[in-house]
Protein backbone atom coordinates (compact mmCIF):
# COMPACT_ATOMS: atom_id res chain seq x y z
CA UNK A 1 0.00 0.00 0.00
CA UNK A 2 1.68 3.26 -1.15
CA UNK A 3 2.01 6.42 0.89
CA UNK A 4 -0.72 9.02 0.63
CA UNK A 5 -0.78 11.03 -2.57
CA UNK A 6 0.16 14.68 -2.08
CA UNK A 7 -1.60 16.81 -2.72
CA UNK A 8 -3.36 15.61 -5.86
CA UNK A 9 -2.26 13.09 -8.48
CA UNK A 10 -4.34 14.98 -11.03
CA UNK A 11 -3.51 18.57 -10.07
CA UNK A 12 -2.00 19.22 -13.52
CA UNK A 13 -4.87 17.67 -15.44
CA UNK A 14 -6.65 20.86 -16.51
CA UNK A 15 -9.44 21.06 -19.13
CA UNK A 16 -6.90 22.49 -21.58
CA UNK A 17 -4.54 19.55 -21.00
CA UNK A 18 -7.41 17.07 -21.45
CA UNK A 19 -8.70 18.55 -24.70
CA UNK A 20 -5.20 19.00 -26.13
CA UNK A 21 -4.36 15.37 -25.27
CA UNK A 22 -7.40 14.06 -27.09
CA UNK A 23 -6.90 16.21 -30.18
CA UNK A 24 -3.16 15.54 -30.43
CA UNK A 25 -3.42 11.80 -29.87
CA UNK A 26 -6.59 11.01 -31.81
CA UNK A 27 -6.65 13.45 -34.72
CA UNK A 28 -10.21 14.41 -33.74
CA UNK A 29 -11.40 17.95 -33.16
CA UNK A 30 -13.19 18.51 -29.87
CA UNK A 31 -16.00 21.04 -29.57
CA UNK A 32 -14.88 22.28 -26.15
CA UNK A 33 -17.53 20.41 -24.17
CA UNK A 34 -16.15 18.42 -21.25
CA UNK A 35 -18.18 16.74 -18.52
CA UNK A 36 -16.52 15.00 -15.55
CA UNK A 37 -18.12 11.63 -14.81
CA UNK A 38 -18.31 9.80 -11.50
CA UNK A 39 -14.88 8.25 -10.96
CA UNK A 40 -12.43 8.56 -8.09
CA UNK A 41 -9.61 6.15 -8.92
CA UNK A 42 -9.06 7.60 -12.37
CA UNK A 43 -10.47 10.68 -14.08
CA UNK A 44 -13.18 10.03 -16.65
CA UNK A 45 -14.80 12.61 -18.92
CA UNK A 46 -17.40 12.82 -21.64
CA UNK A 47 -15.83 14.78 -24.48
CA UNK A 48 -17.78 16.53 -27.23
CA UNK A 49 -16.46 15.88 -30.74
CA UNK A 50 -17.00 18.16 -33.73
CA UNK A 51 -19.32 16.49 -36.24
CA UNK A 52 -19.33 13.23 -34.28
CA UNK A 53 -20.62 11.36 -31.29
CA UNK A 54 -19.13 12.23 -27.90
CA UNK A 55 -16.33 10.03 -26.59
CA UNK A 56 -15.38 8.89 -23.11
CA UNK A 57 -11.81 9.71 -22.07
CA UNK A 58 -10.25 7.85 -19.15
CA UNK A 59 -7.07 9.30 -17.65
CA UNK A 60 -5.27 6.75 -15.51
CA UNK A 61 -4.05 7.53 -12.01
CA UNK A 62 -0.29 8.05 -12.34
CA UNK A 63 1.90 5.22 -11.01
CA UNK A 64 -1.02 2.95 -10.10
CA UNK A 65 -0.54 0.53 -12.98
CA UNK A 66 2.39 -0.10 -15.26
CA UNK A 67 2.05 0.29 -19.01
CA UNK A 68 2.16 -3.51 -19.34
CA UNK A 69 -0.65 -3.93 -16.80
CA UNK A 70 -2.91 -1.43 -18.55
CA UNK A 71 -2.18 -3.04 -21.92
CA UNK A 72 -3.10 -6.42 -20.46
CA UNK A 73 -6.42 -5.00 -19.22
CA UNK A 74 -7.19 -3.66 -22.70
CA UNK A 75 -6.20 -6.94 -24.32
CA UNK A 76 -8.44 -8.92 -21.95
CA UNK A 77 -11.40 -6.65 -22.67
CA UNK A 78 -10.87 -6.98 -26.43
CA UNK A 79 -10.55 -10.74 -26.13
CA UNK A 80 -13.99 -10.83 -24.49
CA UNK A 81 -15.52 -8.44 -27.01
CA UNK A 82 -14.19 -10.57 -29.88
CA UNK A 83 -16.42 -13.39 -28.63
CA UNK A 84 -19.46 -11.07 -28.71
CA UNK A 85 -19.53 -10.42 -24.98
CA UNK A 86 -20.78 -6.81 -24.63
CA UNK A 87 -17.66 -5.32 -23.03
CA UNK A 88 -16.97 -1.67 -23.82
CA UNK A 89 -13.40 -1.67 -25.16
CA UNK A 90 -10.81 1.07 -25.70
CA UNK A 91 -10.58 2.58 -29.17
CA UNK A 92 -7.34 1.93 -31.05
CA UNK A 93 -5.34 4.55 -32.92
CA UNK A 94 -4.10 4.17 -36.49
CA UNK A 95 -1.26 2.00 -35.21
CA UNK A 96 -3.55 -0.30 -33.26
CA UNK A 97 -2.56 1.14 -29.86
CA UNK A 98 -5.27 1.65 -27.25
CA UNK A 99 -3.14 3.32 -24.58
CA UNK A 100 -2.23 6.92 -25.37
CA UNK A 101 0.02 9.42 -23.59
CA UNK A 102 0.19 13.20 -23.37
CA UNK A 103 1.58 15.69 -20.86
CA UNK A 104 2.74 12.88 -18.60
CA UNK A 105 -0.70 11.24 -18.40
CA UNK A 106 -1.73 7.91 -19.90
CA UNK A 107 -5.27 7.74 -21.17
CA UNK A 108 -7.65 5.78 -23.35
CA UNK A 109 -10.73 6.64 -25.38
CA UNK A 110 -14.02 4.76 -25.46
CA UNK A 111 -17.27 4.99 -27.39
CA UNK A 112 -20.05 6.46 -25.27
CA UNK A 113 -22.63 3.91 -24.16
CA UNK A 114 -25.85 4.67 -22.32
CA UNK A 115 -27.75 2.48 -19.93
CA UNK A 116 -29.05 2.14 -16.40
CA UNK A 117 -28.14 0.06 -13.39
CA UNK A 118 -29.51 -3.50 -13.30
CA UNK A 119 -32.35 -4.38 -10.94
CA UNK A 120 -30.83 -6.68 -8.36
CA UNK A 121 -34.23 -7.88 -7.17
CA UNK A 122 -35.16 -8.94 -10.71
CA UNK A 123 -34.46 -12.69 -11.08
CA UNK A 124 -34.44 -12.56 -14.86
CA UNK A 125 -31.87 -9.78 -14.98
CA UNK A 126 -29.66 -11.57 -12.48
CA UNK A 127 -29.87 -14.74 -14.54
CA UNK A 128 -28.75 -12.80 -17.62
CA UNK A 129 -25.89 -11.23 -15.67
CA UNK A 130 -24.87 -14.66 -14.40
CA UNK A 131 -24.93 -15.96 -17.95
CA UNK A 132 -22.52 -13.28 -19.12
CA UNK A 133 -20.20 -13.78 -16.14
CA UNK A 134 -20.16 -17.48 -16.97
CA UNK A 135 -19.22 -16.67 -20.55
CA UNK A 136 -16.48 -14.31 -19.39
CA UNK A 137 -15.01 -16.93 -17.06
CA UNK A 138 -15.18 -19.62 -19.73
CA UNK A 139 -12.85 -17.48 -21.82
CA UNK A 140 -10.74 -16.08 -19.01
CA UNK A 141 -9.74 -19.51 -17.73
CA UNK A 142 -8.07 -20.35 -21.05
CA UNK A 143 -5.14 -18.00 -20.42
CA UNK A 144 -3.39 -16.32 -17.50
CA UNK A 145 -2.44 -12.76 -16.67
CA UNK A 146 1.30 -12.15 -16.71
CA UNK A 147 1.33 -8.58 -15.38
CA UNK A 148 -1.93 -8.05 -13.47
CA UNK A 149 -1.78 -8.87 -9.72
CA UNK A 150 -3.60 -11.55 -7.76
CA UNK A 151 -6.12 -11.02 -4.99
CA UNK A 152 -4.40 -12.15 -1.81
CA UNK A 153 -4.56 -11.83 1.96
CA UNK A 154 -1.27 -9.93 1.82
CA UNK A 155 -2.27 -7.30 -0.75
CA UNK A 156 -5.88 -6.85 0.40
CA UNK A 157 -5.48 -7.52 4.11
CA UNK A 158 -2.09 -7.20 5.77
CA UNK A 159 -0.65 -4.44 3.59
CA UNK A 160 -3.60 -2.01 3.85
CA UNK A 161 -4.03 -2.69 7.58
CA UNK A 162 -0.31 -2.14 8.21
CA UNK A 163 -0.45 1.08 6.19
CA UNK A 164 -3.22 2.45 8.41
CA UNK A 165 -1.48 1.44 11.63
CA UNK A 166 2.08 2.35 10.67
CA UNK A 167 0.99 5.81 9.52
CA UNK A 168 -1.19 6.48 12.59
CA UNK A 169 -4.30 6.83 10.44
CA UNK A 170 -6.52 5.09 12.99
CA UNK A 171 -7.25 7.37 16.00
CA UNK A 172 -4.93 6.52 18.89
CA UNK A 173 -7.85 5.62 21.15
CA UNK A 174 -9.01 2.99 18.64
CA UNK A 175 -5.72 1.74 17.18
CA UNK A 176 -5.28 -1.14 19.64
CA UNK A 177 -8.84 -2.37 19.12
CA UNK A 178 -8.47 -2.09 15.34
CA UNK A 179 -5.17 -3.97 15.32
CA UNK A 180 -6.37 -6.90 17.44
CA UNK A 181 -9.60 -7.12 15.46
CA UNK A 182 -7.83 -7.18 12.09
CA UNK A 183 -5.37 -9.82 13.30
CA UNK A 184 -8.30 -12.02 14.32
CA UNK A 185 -10.15 -11.37 11.04
CA UNK A 186 -7.16 -12.15 8.83
CA UNK A 187 -6.46 -15.33 10.81
CA UNK A 188 -10.02 -16.45 10.09
CA UNK A 189 -9.69 -15.51 6.42
CA UNK A 190 -6.41 -17.42 6.14
CA UNK A 191 -7.97 -20.48 7.77
CA UNK A 192 -10.84 -20.42 5.27
CA UNK A 193 -8.51 -20.23 2.29
CA UNK A 194 -6.31 -22.99 3.72
CA UNK A 195 -9.36 -25.23 3.99
CA UNK A 196 -9.93 -24.82 0.23
CA UNK A 197 -6.55 -25.54 -1.37
CA UNK A 198 -8.08 -26.83 -4.59
CA UNK A 199 -10.05 -23.70 -5.50
CA UNK A 200 -8.64 -22.42 -8.77
CA UNK A 201 -7.73 -18.88 -9.82
CA UNK A 202 -8.69 -17.33 -13.15
CA UNK A 203 -8.60 -13.94 -14.82
CA UNK A 204 -11.35 -11.75 -13.37
CA UNK A 205 -13.14 -8.48 -13.99
CA UNK A 206 -12.12 -7.94 -10.38
CA UNK A 207 -14.59 -5.20 -9.43
CA UNK A 208 -17.80 -6.60 -10.85
CA UNK A 209 -20.53 -4.63 -9.10
CA UNK A 210 -23.81 -3.15 -10.40
CA UNK A 211 -22.17 0.22 -11.07
CA UNK A 212 -19.97 -1.40 -13.72
CA UNK A 213 -22.95 -2.61 -15.73
CA UNK A 214 -24.98 -0.48 -18.12
CA UNK A 215 -28.30 -2.27 -18.66
CA UNK A 216 -29.72 -1.61 -22.11
CA UNK A 217 -31.89 -3.61 -24.52
CA UNK A 218 -32.13 -6.46 -22.00
CA UNK A 219 -28.34 -6.81 -22.10
CA UNK A 220 -25.70 -5.93 -19.50
CA UNK A 221 -23.02 -3.83 -21.16
CA UNK A 222 -19.87 -4.30 -19.08
CA UNK A 223 -17.47 -1.46 -18.35
CA UNK A 224 -14.32 -0.67 -16.36
CA UNK A 225 -11.94 -3.60 -16.11
CA UNK A 226 -9.46 -1.32 -14.34
CA UNK A 227 -9.28 -3.73 -11.38
CA UNK A 228 -8.85 -6.88 -13.47
CA UNK A 229 -6.91 -9.40 -11.39
CA UNK A 230 -6.40 -13.08 -10.85
CA UNK A 231 -8.52 -14.80 -8.21
CA UNK A 232 -11.35 -17.25 -7.52
CA UNK A 233 -14.41 -17.07 -9.78
CA UNK A 234 -16.72 -16.18 -6.88
CA UNK A 235 -15.06 -12.73 -6.72
CA UNK A 236 -17.02 -11.70 -9.83
CA UNK A 237 -20.30 -12.93 -8.34
CA UNK A 238 -20.49 -12.05 -4.66
CA UNK A 239 -20.69 -8.26 -5.12
CA UNK A 240 -24.23 -8.78 -6.43
CA UNK A 241 -25.23 -10.33 -3.10
CA UNK A 242 -26.37 -8.13 -0.23
CA UNK A 243 -29.06 -8.03 2.43
CA UNK A 244 -29.98 -10.82 4.81
CA UNK A 245 -29.11 -14.46 4.31
CA UNK A 246 -32.42 -15.47 2.69
CA UNK A 247 -32.22 -12.60 0.20
CA UNK A 248 -28.61 -13.42 -0.68
CA UNK A 249 -29.49 -17.08 -1.08
CA UNK A 250 -32.24 -16.25 -3.58
CA UNK A 251 -30.04 -13.85 -5.57
CA UNK A 252 -27.24 -16.41 -5.66
CA UNK A 253 -29.60 -18.99 -7.13
CA UNK A 254 -30.63 -16.52 -9.85
CA UNK A 255 -27.01 -15.73 -10.76
CA UNK A 256 -25.92 -19.35 -10.85
CA UNK A 257 -28.96 -20.36 -12.91
CA UNK A 258 -27.42 -18.30 -15.70
CA UNK A 259 -23.75 -18.87 -14.89
CA UNK A 260 -23.89 -22.65 -15.06
CA UNK A 261 -25.37 -22.56 -18.55
CA UNK A 262 -21.86 -21.72 -19.75
CA UNK A 263 -19.42 -22.79 -17.05
CA UNK A 264 -19.35 -25.21 -14.16
CA UNK A 265 -19.34 -23.64 -10.71
CA UNK A 266 -17.47 -25.10 -7.75
CA UNK A 267 -19.79 -24.87 -4.69
CA UNK A 268 -16.74 -24.89 -2.42
CA UNK A 269 -16.09 -21.29 -3.51
CA UNK A 270 -19.19 -20.14 -1.61
CA UNK A 271 -17.11 -20.44 1.55
CA UNK A 272 -14.93 -17.60 0.22
CA UNK A 273 -17.68 -14.98 -0.02
CA UNK A 274 -17.29 -13.62 3.51
CA UNK A 275 -13.48 -13.84 3.49
CA UNK A 276 -13.40 -11.86 0.25
CA UNK A 277 -15.90 -9.37 1.65
CA UNK A 278 -13.66 -8.97 4.71
CA UNK A 279 -10.60 -8.27 2.56
CA UNK A 280 -12.52 -5.70 0.54
CA UNK A 281 -13.62 -3.86 3.68
CA UNK A 282 -10.07 -3.63 5.02
CA UNK A 283 -8.64 -2.65 1.64
CA UNK A 284 -11.33 -0.02 1.00
CA UNK A 285 -10.61 1.84 4.25
CA UNK A 286 -6.94 2.15 3.33
CA UNK A 287 -7.76 3.01 -0.29
CA UNK A 288 -9.85 5.95 0.89
CA UNK A 289 -7.18 7.12 3.28
CA UNK A 290 -4.35 6.98 0.75
CA UNK A 291 -6.24 9.50 -1.39
CA UNK A 292 -7.47 11.68 1.48
CA UNK A 293 -5.49 14.77 0.33
CA UNK A 294 -7.15 14.96 -3.06
CA UNK A 295 -9.79 17.69 -3.35
CA UNK A 296 -12.22 15.27 -5.03
CA UNK A 297 -11.97 12.88 -2.07
CA UNK A 298 -12.23 15.64 0.52
CA UNK A 299 -15.42 16.80 -1.13
CA UNK A 300 -16.95 13.34 -1.59
CA UNK A 301 -15.80 11.83 1.71
CA UNK A 302 -15.63 14.69 4.25
CA UNK A 303 -16.20 12.25 7.11
CA UNK A 304 -12.80 10.56 6.58
CA UNK A 305 -11.25 12.82 9.20
CA UNK A 306 -14.06 12.15 11.68
CA UNK A 307 -13.29 9.76 14.54
CA UNK A 308 -16.87 8.53 14.32
CA UNK A 309 -16.04 7.01 10.92
CA UNK A 310 -13.48 4.75 12.57
CA UNK A 311 -15.95 3.81 15.31
CA UNK A 312 -18.41 2.72 12.63
CA UNK A 313 -15.72 0.95 10.58
CA UNK A 314 -14.57 -1.07 13.58
CA UNK A 315 -18.19 -1.95 14.38
CA UNK A 316 -18.67 -3.17 10.81
CA UNK A 317 -15.53 -5.28 11.09
CA UNK A 318 -16.81 -6.81 14.34
CA UNK A 319 -20.06 -7.71 12.57
CA UNK A 320 -18.01 -9.16 9.75
CA UNK A 321 -16.17 -11.33 12.25
CA UNK A 322 -19.51 -12.87 13.17
CA UNK A 323 -20.34 -13.33 9.48
CA UNK A 324 -17.12 -15.29 9.04
CA UNK A 325 -18.30 -17.72 11.73
CA UNK A 326 -21.61 -18.42 10.00
CA UNK A 327 -22.08 -21.32 7.61
CA UNK A 328 -21.59 -20.41 3.94
CA UNK A 329 -24.46 -19.94 1.53
CA UNK A 330 -25.62 -23.11 -0.18
CA UNK A 331 -26.23 -24.00 -3.78
CA UNK A 332 -27.76 -27.23 -4.94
Amino acid sequence: MPAADSPDSFENLSPEVILDAIESQSGLLTDGRLLALNSYENRVYRIGIEDGEPLIAKFYRPKRWTTEQIAEEHSFAQELADTEIPVVTALADENGKTLRESAGFQFSLYPMRGGRSPELDNPKQLEVIGRFIGRIHKISETKAFHHRPQISIATHGHEPANYLLDNDRVPESLASAYESLVIDLLDKVADRFEQLPNVGNIRLHGDFHPGNILWRDNTPHIVDLDDARTGPAIQDLWLFLSGDRLYQQARLADLLEGYTQFREFDPAELALIEPLRTLRMIYYAAWLDVRRNEPAFQQAFPWLADARYWDEHILELKEQSSALDERPLKWD
